[in-house]
């Protein structure tokens, strides 16, 4: 079986819900970029982001431009104009896509690429080997985090464990953080990171997945 752009890109990202109505190349500089327009279905209906029911398109918006994962040397970009829903529950409301969060211009699938890339690279190297800006790299972190917490079980720890980190220049107390684990038997993840906000101040916190 031969292997097509399109079927690539729905490799990369899900959009079961969506047809490619064109794909071409385009370079910018020496850049090549595949793009990717999509439209809608035929008779496929909007699904509300509130609620995630389906609903009726109520009007389309202007298009909007996703990066999404490179396929090896070729950049690529989804092209889509969302469709607003009139959700019975919500009123109108912009339709759900799969591959969107939000207003971030690159997709889910990018974001969880280049997140788990910075586990492993300083941000600024991963914005450098992936052509990206550091800002994209910053938010895909930021987004994945986010996920972690909303999505982070605490049921069935039964063991802590607490050390003490220096962060940032200076041995005040605000450059050390304090990171509480999880330890119990098997099972090893970081819960929660807090640092002084000034000598002899509060603790100010944040949970972490």
């Amino acid at each position: 079986m031969s292997l097509t752009v399109k079927t690539l890109l729905r490799g990369l990202q899900e959009f079961a819900r969506f047809v490619f109505e064109s794909i071409r190349l385009v370079w910018e500089g020496d850049k090549a970029v595949i793009e990717a327009r999509l439209r809608a279905r035929e008779r496929g209906r909007a699904i509300c982001s509130g609620c995630g029911l389906p609903g009726r398109a109520y009007d389309r918006l202007g298009e909007r431009r996703w990066s999404s994962l490179a396929l090896g040397p070729y950049a690529v970009r989804v092209i889509y104009a969302p469709r607003r829903v009139e959700c019975v529950r919500c009123g109108v409301k912009v339709e759900w896509l799969e591959w969107n969060e939000g207003k971030n211009t690159c997709t889910r699938r990018q974001m969880t690429f280049l997140a788990r890339w910075a586990r492993r690279l300083s941000w600024q190297e991963c914005a450098r080997v992936f052509e990206v800006s550091w800002e994209r790299v910053w938010r895909s972190v930021r987004w994945v985090v986010a996920w972690g917490l909303e999505a982070r079980e605490l049921e069935g720890v039964k063991a802590l464990g607490i050390d003490e980190l220096h962060w940032g220049r200076g041995k005040q107390s605000r450059n050390y953080v304090t990171l509480i684990y999880e330890i119990t038997l098997g099972q090893r993840r970081l819960l929660w990171v807090f640092r002084a906000a000034r000598i002899g101040g509060n603790r100010e916190g944040a949970f972490s997945s």
